[in-house]
């Protein structure tokens, strides 16, 4: 017996100016839904959770909802009260007062203190508050775009354990697989234009994606033999100058047109990023860098960052750097980049030994520049990549920028926009060591997939921190795991 619909739309059009988002779009959403969201940025996610939320009109179509249905949006935007703790911002969502326990019960696992004010907490804090405000007050849908940004790993997994009990539906935007394959049993897949739907969670998404694709290939395979047979028929018919020929020879022409820009859509969505990367020095000496009883500790406090490690990293080593906010984790990258110095302890490096480095702050890039002059800064059109010259609005649309924006400052862009730039500038030209501490932080799944791909081929010594357990499963063959004591074990 299938569950209660809640939520319809129906031949639903939605545009912004000229671009059209969606066009005869149908959506059903069922009680007990766990819907992962999925699709390329740009395509109609955010859209389509407002429209759920009731916080965006169509342009065209029908909606319905269940009478009285409640709805709860956590979005990268979200409005706090800087004046209120933590603890009246939550009571205000609260159905009664008679269910105080809850934000104890979430405070305390998603680590916030309820009687902070809310302006003294960090970025990340406030994402934790807002979050809490959509889950807390227990509507029959709740949308979530990116939760796990900014949680460490024990906060996402109690999130997942709570999720997969959820009494409502949830919609979900998230680049952690993990996440999305442990809770979820349904999929929305916008794919150029179209939404289409799995049944069976994200868990599938892969088999299921590739049995879609394959289907449609032979779809375009079989429309092409037909057009190619109506293209050479009407050509040679429209000799006798007959109008019936004539139009036929019109109709062919225009199937053959759609049938090539389908063939280029297809083939856009099936490709995977091209990205080479350099391949590393060959110096064969074993060790590129050593940690010798390394101590580190904060100035303004007694507690030890890091306490006493010792670590050989080997060349070509590719490590993960997995543990709670505060663990040490940036502090040990800091400290191999020689950018803050040992408390106690030497760190030895390999002679001529240079790392890239993406910084989660995203400190290297000058707000100021446009995206074409953070990759060339001394001017020009073309950079070099892996020791060869690439146009610059070539190289840009390897990480889904559109060229035409090559000339926009960088403060145009999104969180996720760039990071990707970031990548790209990183990427171009690694050097024998690449550190990257949370890439993955607002990107995309495509963007995801594009990332771990130019990882999996990089060939020198690899460094990563990230919460993202099927990233660091993909690229990585080692874990350093920080337990908040300045201890490190392998």
């Amino acid at each position: 017996m299938s569950s209660s619909l809640i939520f319809s739309l129906r031949e639903t059009c939605i545009s912004f100016g000229k671009k059209e988002i969606f066009k005869d779009l149908d959506v059903d959403v069922h009680k007990g839904d766990f819907i992962a969201l999925i699709g390329k940025n740009g395509v109609g996610k955010s859209t389509l959770m407002r429209i759920i939320s009731d916080k965006q009109d169509l342009d065209q179509g029908e909606l319905w909802k269940q009478p009285g249905l409640q709805t709860s949006y956590f979005s990268q935007h979200f409005d706090l009260k800087e004046s209120n703790t933590v603890e009246r911002e939550l009571a205000n969502v609260l159905k009664s007062k008679d269910e105080q326990y809850k934000i104890d019960i979430f405070c305390k696992n998603l680590v916030l203190d309820k009687f902070a004010a809310i302006r003294s907490l960090s970025g990340g804090q406030k994402r934790r508050v807002g979050l809490i405000k959509a889950l807390i007050g227990e509507s029959d849908i709740v949308l979530l775009d990116e939760p796990t940004n900014h949680l460490d790993l024990e906060c996402i997994i109690w999130l997942e354990n709570y999720l997969k009990s959820y009494a409502g539906s949830i919609i979900c935007v998230s680049h952690d697989r993990t996440f999305l394959s442990n809770f979820t049993n349904k999929v929305f897949w916008l794919d150029r234009g179209n939404l289409r739907v799995s049944p069976s969670g994200f868990k599938n998404f892969d088999r299921w994606s590739v049995e879609l694709f394959e289907q449609e290939a032979r779809q375009l395979k079989n429309r092409k033999q037909f057009v190619n047979i109506e293209v050479e028929w009407a050509s040679r018919g429209v000799k006798a100058r007959v109008k019936r020929n004539l139009k036929r020879l019109e109709r062919a022409k225009q199937l053959k047109e759609q049938l090539e820009k389908d063939e280029s859509s297809y083939r856009k969505a099936i490709s995977s990023f091209k990205a080479q990367v350099l391949k590393s020095g060959s110096d064969n000496s074993k060790f590129i860098a050593e940690f010798h009883k390394v101590s580190i500790t904060y100035e303004d406090t007694a507690k030890k960052v890091l306490d006493k490690i010792s670590i050989k990293i080997h060349k070509n080593d590719r490590i993960g750097l997995l543990g709670d906010n505060g663990t040490g984790k940036s502090t040990f990258l800091k400290a191999l980049l020689g950018q803050i110095p040992c408390s106690h302890g030497t760190i030895k490096l390999k002679r001529d030994m240079r790392f890239s480095y993406f910084d989660q702050m995203r400190n290297d890039l000058d707000s100021n520049l446009s995206l074409k002059k953070i990759l060339v800064p001394s001017g020009g059109d073309y950079l070099k990549v892996q020791g060869k010259e690439r146009h610059v609005c070539s190289y840009l649309k390897d990480f889904l920028f559109d060229p035409s924006r090559s000339t926009d400052n960088i403060q145009t862009l999104s969180g996720g926009q760039q990071n990707r730039l970031l990548l790209a500038k990183v990427l171009a030209n690694p050097q024998t060591g690449l550190i990257l501490d949370e890439p993955t932080n607002d990107l995309d799944l495509e963007t995801m997939d594009l990332l771990t791909e130019m990882l999996t081929n990089y060939k020198g010594t690899l460094l990563i921190v990230s919460h993202d357990r099927d990233f660091l499963d993909q690229t990585v063959n080692k874990i350093l795991h920080f337990d908040g004591n300045g201890n490190i074990s392998i």
